[in-house]
């Protein structure tokens, strides 16, 4: 119903937290196999620039706002 407003596809994902994910996961984590994607870094005086940066669709991994 959003796709004639918004040009990214939503989908929905679920999963179950169990422990033995949870300690794969960490493994993986910690062997540095998984990393986010930090696009940019705003401080918390540049909060409103950093939501319109998103809200206007530049942003390509996280925007990180540091308190």
């Amino acid at each position: 119903m959003l796709s004639p407003f918004v040009s990214q596809k939503l989908g929905t994902f679920v999963a179950k937290q169990n422990s033995e994910n949870l300690l794969a996961l960490k493994g993986l984590i910690e062997a540095g196999k998984v990393t986010p994607v930090i696009d940019r870094t705003y401080s918390l005086s540049e909060g409103p620039e950093a939501i319109r940066y998103v809200e206007e669709g530049y942003s390509r991994g996280k925007v990180v706002i540091t308190v």
